[in-house]
This record gives C-alpha cells, structure tokens and sequence, in this order.
C-alpha cells in the first residue's frame, strides 16, 4: 500500500531540513572587519561561536579585536599570518588595592603574572630577549612588599611577568633597577605588546582543518560539547557534517530524497487518475441527449475545446439576461455584457429561438442553430490571431445554446461609420482595413484547413478603444474540407445546404449560381466593407433607389463612371490630411481600386487575402510618407 501523501510531504520537509544550508556554514562563512583583520581572518580565529578553533575566538566589541586566553583578556596589536604569531596588549581592569604603590601610577600594565601554560599559545623569544635585559632591583631598593606585594614582586624579577621568560642574570645583591622599571612596562605593553606563536603541528585540530579546506569546506566546532570532533561545513553541498561521519548523512540524505520524490510521484499519479476518471464520468453523463456534445467530441478532442460553462453561471454574470446589459442584436443571436465571478468581463452570445414557426420549420430552426453553434467553438477553438476575437467558453443547455467571447469595449465598425460615434480619420479607416485584411489572410493561408468566414461585415467587426480591431461571429464559417455533418443525430450523412447564407449587401452574388464556396467569397464581402469605409454608407440602404440599393452596384457605377467623388464620405473633407487622400490618386482612390476588384462579377478576377494585404500596405506606406511631408513643410 502506497504512503499517504501528508507522509510524504512531511519526509520530504525533514530532507529539505537535513539538506538546506547550515546556518552555521552561513555564519562562518561571512565577511566582517574588526582590525587589525581587514577581512574574515583565516582559520583558527573566528568571531562566530562554533567556527574556527574554540581557543582562538576573538570579540569585535570594541575599536581593536580582543582574545581570551585562560580568563585574561587582551587586546590585539598586530597579526601575522606568515609567523603564525599575535602581539597582544594585555586589558586590565582591576582596580589596584594600594593607590600609594607605584603601579598604581601605571593602570595599563598588567596587576599579575602572565601564564599561558595550558593553552596553544606561547611567549616568541624576541620578546623574552626584549624582557631579559631588564635588571631587577636589590631588596635596599624595594618598596614595603607588605603595603605594595604586587610592586615588590614584578621589581624583585621583572621578566617574570611573562612566564617563561624569568630573569637568567645573577644574585639580586649583585644587580640594581634600571631607570623607571615600572614606566618602561607601561610603555612595553601599551605600545609594542609582547608576541606569542603558536605550533599548528601539535594541534589535531589544524590537521582536520586543512582536509577540511581541500574540500572547499569551512573548519568549525561544536561550541555545546566541546569534546565533539571538529566540524566541517561543506559549503559545495550546503550540509553540516562531521569529519567522521559525513558520508553516512549524505547517503541517508540522499536516499530519503529519493524516497521522498518517489511518494510525490506517486501521489501525483493517483491525482491524475483520478481527475481523468471524474472527467471521463463526467464526459460519459454529458449525456448522450445533448448533440452539441456529440458532435464536438467527434470532430475535435476534448483536451482542445474550450471551457464549459453552466447556464446558471451565465444566467448569473448576465444578471439573468437583463436587457440592460445587451450590446448587440443580430440575425442569429442577442448579445449581453457578462461579468464572471473574478471580475471579467465578457461578451455572452445566447443564440435566438424560434417560436411561432410550424413543427416543421422549428426543428429545421433548432438543427440550423445548433449546426452554426458547433461550427463557431469548432472553429475558433482552432484560431490565434490579434485581429481574430477568442472563444472562452461555451454552454448547451436545454434553455438555450451560449457563447463566451471577448468583450470589446467600443462598438461594431458599422456603429462608427452609421451610429453616433466620432468622426473617423482616413488614417484609422486604413488601419482597420489593413487589420481585417490580415485577419482575413490568416483564416485563408495560416490554418489547415482554410476557413472561410462567410460573413464578413462591419457589423461583425468589432472596434478596440485603441482603435485596432477583432473580427468575430463564426456562426457561418466553414472550413473548406470539414464534413457538414448533422449535429442533431449520431449518422454521418453529409449537410446538404439548400440556399445562400449571409447577411444580405455582402454574400457573394457568385453563391447564387454555382453554389460552390471559396475563399473569394469572404474578398467580395471584404470589398463592400472597403467601400463601407470610402463612403460611410451602409452596404444595404432602402432608402436608396432600387438600383443603388446595394452599396456595391451604387460604388462600382460611380467607379465606371468617373464619379467616385460624388460617393466619397463628406467626413473626410472636414480634415486637411483627408482631403489629401482624397485628392491623392495614391489614397482613397487606390482602395476604391482594390475594393472594385473584390466585387468582381468573376470571382477568379478577384485578388486573393495577401495580395490584398500587400497592397493594402503600399498604399498606407505611400500615406505616411506623404503625411510626414507635410508636416516638414
């Protein structure tokens, strides 16, 4: 039986535990200064309990470093790493007993013998020598050594006051002081210090210590049981071992990872199990009722399709569908701006039902519906484009069939160019049909197999607030080798369309006779579009006569004609740059151009998506090198 993951979980923690840097390792490890060490003094003297060598502990309280050698503090003049040598002051903060003894005068040299017996560390020769010359004084000279003991002492044998370097000269009777005996101690330990060495060689410490340096380790010791064998933190591994059993901890740390990892994984896979089966479960009851889920699980994997939303999360972020909250009306659908529970805003497409119709024609109704539902999550859970809106997710209910998609913010092209909105620059006009274009491009050349969109408008071409655009509504679209199949039965008998579909001004006046589709279906749509934005009229106007009702019939006799001038958008008279473009057989009359050949009655003489594009692109390049020279001037 496998190990419950909160077991894994919590060996894994004790890893990490074992495994993590020690924080001993980081304190032995960082820089300080403390004169006279200008950076971290190389072992044995550390300032970190546990590192370095327990008698070679320095303190950095105060201006000098300071060592501690058998209860007497001193301070330290000078290091030299080249001797293996300190000079130290001694501190002395006793307070003299007699202040009518002569040492009292003198409170910064030393009030006892100095004895370092015991410790690593011993008097150097050149500073014994130094004491050595010093003459003690006769017994007719000395002080009353019952008032001053102290005095009497250091006069009687000055060198004395370093063990180990007593006086070698003769009797006492034969000698006498010399000067101010006192005075020159003063000035001897104040001033130069006396130097000590110590022998590395008789130390199993040091020895342990360079092992421990080969492997790019940090020597130290266990302050808490000072009998504990050195330690060494091994930086390269970030672990704290001991000189004698590090190769133990590394193998049961290494092998408890392993264990560790392995239960990970393990958990990791019953997870995944476990939520494939729940999908699976799930899958399987999304029922055998609901065609949409048929018919997508046929023609595209699971793992591809987009979220599934429930209606009672749609009905929720809609406000239950409030009228308030509608941003559009079409032929096919309404849609409502929806806000998720995160905060998103979406748009929320509820597809129309059909009441009042016979049986008959209902059911044709309700099988068209959910046809162009299917086809558009098919299609655009299969698209990326910046021009192009995204599909978030979906919902098929009985209640009704939803689409989620992006919510553009500023209205339909055909709201900029028919409604209330501000006046648009030909610059911008360019730019939009540049965008649609390349949207158009990428439907028609960069996915296999092409989709034709079959519905190209203004109406479905949605405005950002920076003016750039995204073209949606794929309810018609199809993909030019896709099987129309029926989403209302479990067969695969082929769709068989009985009639043009599209909006009327833009469906391709070809589909009529030949009833074949193509790419060049969407370029005849596109063109009216262009002609949308040279003249600012709607591609279907009743109000026009019959003969001009079509925007296209009424744009490409006015081309024939010579009188494109008389269709041109008043707008664009109202700003200087537009009516250079107007003016400029390079601007408004080369899209004019392009837009007559989109319309062509022969769809082979109609230029394909990137011919479009690439001219498209001459013509703006050829603007804003006109507009810059204008501005110079």
């Amino acid at each position: 039986m496998s190990q419950p993951p909160w077991r894994c979980f919590s060996l894994l923690f004790f890893v990490l535990t074992i495994v993590k840097p020690s924080s001993a390792s980081t304190s032995c490890s960082s820089s300080f200064h403390c004169p006279p060490f200008n950076s971290s003094p190389p072992y044995p003297f550390s300032s970190s309990p546990g590192c370095g060598h327990p008698n070679f502990q320095i303190q950095c309280s105060s201006s000098r470093a300071t060592i501690t050698i058998k209860n007497l503090t001193f301070s330290i003049l000078h290091y030299s790493s080249l001797s293996s040598s300190l000079t130290l002051s001694p501190i002395t903060n006793s307070t003299r007993t007699n202040n009518n003894c002569s040492s009292a005068r003198f409170s910064s040299s030393p009030n006892r013998f100095i004895d370092l017996t015991g410790s690593p560390f011993r008097v150097s020769d050149s500073s014994c020598s130094r004491l050595s010359l010093l003459r003690p004084c006769s017994p007719l000279t000395l002080p009353n050594c019952s008032r001053c003991p102290w005095d009497c002492k250091l006069l009687k044998n000055p060198g004395r006051i370093l063990h180990g370097c007593e006086s070698t000269h003769g009797s006492l009777s034969e000698q006498g002081c010399q000067g101010d005996l006192l005075g020159f101690l003063q000035d001897f330990f104040t001033r130069f210090g006396f130097e000590v060495e110590w022998d590395e060689s008789q130390d199993p410490y040091f020895a342990k210590c360079r092992d421990c340096l080969i492997k790019n380790g940090v020597c130290g010791f266990n302050s808490t049981h000072p009998n504990q064998d050195f330690l060494c933190f091994h930086k390269s591994r970030s672990e704290l071992v001991t000189h004698r059993d590090s190769k133990r901890v590394n193998h049961i740390a290494v092998l408890s990872l392993i264990f560790a990892l392995t239960c990970l994984l393990l958990a990791f896979s019953v997870a995944v199990a476990i939520f494939r089966s729940r999908r699976a479960s799930f899958l399987s009851s999304v029922n055998e009722e609901d065609p949409a889920a048929l018919f997508l699980r046929r023609h595209r994997s699971a793992a591809l399709l987009p979220p599934v939303f429930t209606f009672e999360e749609l009905e929720s972020a809609t406000n239950k569908f409030d009228p308030k909250r509608k941003i559009g009306d079409g032929g096919f659908g309404s849609v409502y701006l929806g806000q998720l529970s995160d905060g998103q805003l979406l748009a929320v497409k509820f597809l129309h039902h059909h009441h009042g119709a016979t049986a008959a024609a209902t059911e044709h109704c309700k099988a068209f519906s959910m046809k162009s539902f299917c086809n558009e999550i098919l299609i655009l859970s299969s698209i990326n484009h910046p021009n192009l809106v995204k599909l978030h997710g979906y919902c098929s209910d009985p209640r009704g069939l939803l689409l989620v998609h992006d919510y553009v913010t500023n209205g339909t092209l055909a709201d900029h160019l028919h409604g209330r909105r501000p006046k648009m620059t030909w610059r911008v006009r360019l730019d939009i049909a540049v965008q649609t274009a390349l949207a158009m491009e990428y439907l028609h050349f960069d996915i296999v197999p092409p989709v034709v969109h079959r519905d190209i408008t203004s109406s479905n071409i949605f405005v950002e607030k920076d003016m750039t655009i995204k073209v949606g509504d794929f309810g018609l679209s199809r993909l030019l080798v896709f099987s129309e199949t029926t989403v209302n039965s479990a067969s695969s008998s082929d769709y068989v369309c009985t009639g043009p579909q599209g909006t009327p001004g833009y469906l391709d006046p070809d589909y009529h006779r030949s009833f074949r589709l193509t790419e060049k279906s969407d370029v005849y749509s596109y063109g009216v579009v262009l002609m949308e934005l040279i003249t600012g009229m709607k591609a279907v106007d009743q109000r026009r006569e019959k003969r001009d009702m079509a925007l296209a019939d009424l744009v490409v006799s006015k081309i024939q004609m010579g009188l494109l001038d008389q269709v041109i958008d008043p707008l664009l008279a109202l700003d200087s740059d537009d009516v250079a473009a107007v003016t400029d057989g390079f601007g408004v009359a080369a899209v004019a151009e392009l837009a007559f050949r989109c319309v062509a009655v022969d769809k082979d003489d109609r230029p394909d998506a990137k011919e479009i594009v690439q001219e498209l692109r001459r013509i703006r390049n050829h603007t804003r090198v006109r507009d810059d020279d204008v501005a110079k001037d």
